[in-house]
């Protein structure tokens, strides 16, 4: 249990990393952009992005903190937790992703109608259809990047855990080869 937590709580900083190294480069250029733009579209992208980012900093500053401090040493059933709520977190977040492609989408159909704030709906628009794509692929990668090492380590584990008439039971198939090399040794 303890490599397969330790795997997972690199993966997790390792995400971490990439979401704040977005936030950051969007935070910069966005903020550069926001400053220099004359009023405009443009003006209005930049300044979501940096609003936008601010909420991502904080939350993968955070994110990799805990992740920094998590506990290896869990017990199968705490494994077991902590893998389950790590891959539905993530599933929510692409769903909420979703949402925020929609609000781009929602802005900018609005933006046809309403004249006098067009440049601002636009602008905003694009940056939460920016936003929200780059989010949905990031939370969407992230649960498949914990899902497939759960099945790859965690699954084989409790598929060798069974119900007997003696009550719960772990099996553990010894393969013939290791078996006889075993025996030679003794």
């Amino acid at each position: 249990m303890n490599e397969f937590n330790k795997e997972r709580i690199q993966k997790d900083k390792r995400l971490m990393i990439g979401l704040g190294s977005w936030a950051t480069t969007n935070f910069v250029v966005s903020g550069i952009g926001w400053a220099t733009v004359p009023s405009g579209e443009a003006h209005y992208f930049h300044q979501m992005n940096v609003l936008w980012n601010t909420v991502n900093i904080g939350l993968a500053v955070p994110g990799y903190l805990k992740a920094k401090r998590a506990n290896s040493s869990l017990s199968f059933a705490e494994t077991i937790r902590m893998q389950h709520k790590t891959e539905k977190i993530f599933l929510i977040n692409t769903g909420l992703d979703i949402g925020y492609l929609a609000g781009g989408l929602l802005l900018r159909s609005t933006a046809k109608t309403n004249i006098s704030k067009r440049d601002q709906f636009n602008g905003f628009g694009n940056s939460l259809l920016m936003q929200g794509g780059f989010l949905f692929v990031f939370d969407l990668t992230a649960y498949m990047i914990h899902n497939r090492h759960s099945k790859k380590s965690l699954d084989k584990l409790i598929n060798s855990v069974e119900m007997s008439s003696a009550g719960l039971g772990l099996q553990w198939t010894i393969q013939p080869k290791a078996f006889y090399a075993k025996k030679q040794l003794l």
